[in-house]
């Protein structure tokens, strides 16, 4: 049985829960408008770092102008290694750690302001031996630059480049500081899009406890991921959250080919006047010819350097599962229109599956822990307009006949479910039915477990959530790992 401190917290969660549910279906939102949010004011949101300090890096950008939806992408710092990182020796990487923590102190010393000894250098997180050479990531020097570079690679610095202002005469502070990748040749790493649980309503993609979630994910799969912001309901119903998923799987298409037209223009030459008949751009700049009409970069320059959108992984949590699988089955219809995006897996953890006809642990586990059955339903109305409310809505039950793709189509999937939570049945039943066309689809079970418990603020830092994480790592692998370099059981 969960412990004591779980069943307080889960009493004070669901009286929460219940509270806010009710008041959003009291005040009467404003739909018309398709922003929307992506976050609530009661979220703790965790601000993005793009440096590696624990070992992941992040940013946030907002990939489309007429909504709120947005991304927040962690790299981690094994993308900084080489192609052949394995070669390199102890004794290098120990050097290139001590030149990242020179360039930090420089960069203090020659601020305005005294922050108290500078940034410490990365920590490097110790790894399982069977998940492969964890590494210390090759860094270049660190350079000091004029102004910002957010449209590709610097070409003096070897590996990782930090962008900052100088302290001058001006006064005025550093306009960024963070990774900008170089012009060499990078390290490829596959690309996990994560979708956020929360009931429909809440949640966020930078809150503190999801970001911890994809820091962790990043540092054990070795993958970029990419956390999405949807819109929440009842501002944006059904099926804006969905529009949101298919839609970040498009734009990443779309980086992945932007990439590949900068790669392409190599090195422009423009007739000047002068001696020297002409100015050589370098690949370097070629990125930066590729912009939109305000002038701005198109293309992201993490992922056109560190990105492998061949190995596309999607990652739901609880509600965020359920776009995941809505998402995997419109990649799998789009087919090469999709390229060079394929999507080779998908992981559901809890999903929120419901239908009108109950399931044994519906009944039995009715009035589990943190989200109970009657408070889900109130979220679902929250989410479905109200014409097409109906639990058994292709959005709320996977097992309904005539939802379009057939299920053999669709790519490997991993459940993972709880003990201790209601919606377990339908989650397990919807993977053997995959199993019957011969998908690959394994189920996680994990005892004495409550809905989101690996995802869960309360619950982030226990052996079962890190459990539960290395055992979805084991199963990633399978389908991201290159040919030749595969996971070994």
């Amino acid at each position: 049985m969960p412990s004591v401190a779980v069943k307080l917290y889960s009493v004070f969660f669901k009286f929460l829960l219940k509270h806010r549910l009710q008041n959003r279906i009291q005040t009467q939102p404003d739909e018309s408008n398709p922003f929307g949010v992506t976050s609530r004011p009661e979220e703790t949101i965790a601000a993005a770092n793009p440096l590696f300090e624990d070992g992941v890096a992040t940013k946030d950008i907002h990939i489309d102008p007429f909504t709120s939806l947005s991304i927040r992408i962690f790299l981690p710092e094994s993308a900084l290694n080489p192609p052949d990182s394995d070669s390199k020796s102890s004794s290098q990487r120990s050097r290139v750690r001590d030149t990242y923590k020179r360039s930090d102190l420089d960069q203090t010393n020659s601020a305005s302001q005294s922050h108290g000894g500078g940034h410490p250098p990365p920590h490097l997180p110790s790894r399982r031996n069977s998940y492969g050479n964890s590494g210390v990531p090759a860094l270049g020097d660190s350079k000091t630059e004029l102004r910002r570079n957010s449209y590709g690679c610097s070409n003096d610095v070897e590996s990782l480049n930090l962008m900052s202002t100088a302290a001058g005469g001006g006064g005025g502070g550093g306009v960024y500081r963070g990774y900008s990748p170089s012009n060499e040749i990078c390290r490829k790493l596959p690309v996990i899009l994560q979708f956020h649980g929360g009931g429909w309503v809440s949640g966020s993609n930078d809150s503190v406890a999801n970001d911890f979630f994809c820091r962790r994910i990043a540092k054990l799969c070795d993958v970029i991921v990419l956390a999405i912001g949807y819109r929440l309901a009842p501002e944006n119903r059904y099926p804006a959250a969905f529009d949101d998923g298919l839609k970040v799987l498009n734009w990443l298409g779309k980086q992945a080919n932007l990439a590949e037209c900068s790669k392409s223009m190599g090195i422009v030459r423009s007739s000047g006047g002068g001696a020297g008949g002409g100015t050589e751009f370098k690949k370097a700049d070629a990125h930066r010819r590729i912009v939109d009409t305000f002038g701005a970069s198109m293309v992201e320059p993490w992922l056109a350097a560190h990105g492998d959108p061949s190995r596309c992984v999607l990652l739901g949590v609880s509600c965020g599962a359920n776009i995941a699988d809505y998402v995997a089955r419109k990649a799998v219809e789009a087919g090469k229109r999709l390229d060079p995006v394929k999507v080779v897996a998908q992981v559901l953890m809890y999903p929120f599956f419901i239908g009108s006809v109950p399931t044994h642990s519906e009944i039995k586990l009715a009035n589990s822990y943190f989200y109970d059955k009657a408070m889900c339903i109130l979220a679902w109305k929250l989410f479905l307009p109200e014409a097409e409310f109906s639990l058994d809505h292709p959005a709320a039950n996977p097992l309904i006949p005539g939802r379009g793709l057939p299920l053999k189509l669709m790519p490997p999937t991993l459940t993972v479910v709880a003990e201790h939570d209601w919606m377990r049945d339908r989650a397990i039943a919807y993977s053997e039915e995959l199993r019957k066309v011969s998908v690959d689809a394994p189920v996680l079970e994990y005892k004495d477990a409550v809905h989101e418990f690996a995802t869960l603020d309360m619950l982030l830092k226990t052996p079962q959530a890190q459990a539960c994480a290395e055992d979805i790592a084991i199963w990633v692998k399978k389908y991201i790992s290159l040919r030749g370099h595969e996971f070994s059981y």
